[in-house]
């Protein structure tokens, strides 16, 4: 199909082995991969279907996915790495010069990082959402192109380890399951942070985007503090 449109999703030759990966845990025998979508570049077409696997943010696949969810339906499989050990390898590859662990923790609430620069996204038809926690490596070499908090050090490529566990999300209202049960209302982020141990600017990102899907709102203050009930 012809179309003057930008492909938007990266082929096999420039991707990290993480997204090959995931698109091969995720693909049948019958599905096609790589297809042309509409302009598009589509990761996974099945039928009527296509999977689009974003390992960076989702907000860079928002017009691709808004604009093939009107004839297709569209699932974003969306890893979050819970435990990452970080490689450097010699320029070449040869040699691994050291192999840590990341001290940075992730869980399913950061999953809303992503979420809060499109907050409107899943409340399209048709747009579902599957987040997978998973370990992985981050192979690192010192080409001088990396950025300065890596001091020159850039990611050449992440590693699939493990998936630990699957998170799906059919509709927007699937995102209020991610409330602790014991938050009573009404509640200030501090205190949503406490119960789900997670810094306060998560928990500030994750009832931003629940406010602009209208699940909850603001019913006052506390102190400094915005109370939040559900709407």
């Amino acid at each position: 199909m012809s179309s003057n449109k930008p492909h938007t999703s990266i082929g096999t030759l420039s991707e990290y082995s993480l997204h090959a990966k995931l698109k091969e845990v995720y693909s049948q025998p019958s599905d096609e991969l790589e297809a042309d979508v509409e302009g598009y570049v589509a990761d996974i077409l099945r039928n009527d279907h296509v999977i689009e696997v974003q390992t960076k943010q989702i907000a860079a696949i928002r017009e691709k996915v808004i604009a093939l969810v009107k004839n297709y339906q569209v699932t974003i499989v969306h890893p979050i790495s819970i435990k990452k050990w970080i490689i450097k390898e010699s320029i070449d590859g040869k040699e691994i010069l050291s192999r840590r662990k990341s001290p940075l923790k992730k869980n399913i609430y950061h999953l809303f990082n992503e979420l809060v620069h499109v907050p409107f996204l899943l409340t399209n038809r048709g747009i579902k959402l599957e987040v997978v926690l998973i370990h992985e490596e981050e192979v690192r070499r010192h080409d001088g192109k990396g950025s300065w908090k890596r001091k020159g050090w850039s990611i050449h490529d992440r590693r699939l380890l493990k998936i630990v566990e699957k998170y799906q999300f059919s509709s927007p209202r699937d995102l209020l399951g991610l409330l602790p049960m014991q938050l009573s209302t009404p509640f200030t982020n501090r205190e949503l942070a406490t119960l789900i141990k997670v810094k306060i600017g998560i928990a500030q990102k994750m009832t931003y985007t629940l406010r602009k899907m209208g699940f909850i709102r603001v019913a006052g203050r506390k102190g400094r503090s915005y109370l939040h009930v559900f709407a």
